[in-house]
């Protein structure tokens, strides 16, 4: 089954052409492992109401999975978790939780990081972090759930289901 993905960089920066979007390119990297096909790909500011409008428009398209990086910390201008949760219906907590517990790991950083993770009608939106370093560390520790959850989500059978 190959999913249908959408990544969002969120970056005052990159939208205005002045850096360019390696994290992006690391998430299309990891995600070639999963059968993914990306479909939609976007740099946008981190303006909370167009990234809102954004996730919602591309769950609604029918998009499997969104992965967004970028504005998940302290900044004034971090304003990524709140306009997720602008755009899920529920979070998915264990997996925000499992990246910041594996970041810590790695730094004392990741307990500043207030990405979310939840789901719009049948599309996981993901929030990771906006350097390439820290997407790849907390992207890989999530695909291997990536299927499962996507499956799931489209109404597949799972070893947990009643026969």
């Amino acid at each position: 089954m190959s999913f249908r993905v959408g990544i969002l960089t969120i970056s005052d920066m990159g939208a205005r052409g002045e850096r360019e979007d390696t994290s992006g390119q690391v998430i299309r990297e990891l995600l070639s492992g999963i059968d993914a096909v990306v479909e939609n790909y976007e740099i946008i500011p981190d303006e909370s109401a167009l990234i809102t409008e954004r996730l919602i428009a591309w769950s609604d398209s029918g998009l499997n999975l969104i992965v967004t990086t970028g504005g998940t910390g302290l900044g004034p201008r971090d304003v990524t978790p709140e306009a997720t949760r602008g755009a899920i219906e529920h979070e998915v907590p264990g997996i925000a939780e499992a990246m910041r517990a594996e970041g810590m790991k790695h730094t004392p950083m990741s307990m500043i990081s207030r990405a979310v993770a939840g789901v719009r009608g049948q599309t996981l939106i993901i929030n990771l972090p906006g350097s390439p370093k820290g997407v790849r560390e907390n992207l890989e520790l999530v695909l291997p759930v990536l299927t499962h959850a996507l499956e799931l989500l489209e109404g597949e059978r799972s070893e947990h289901d009643p026969t």
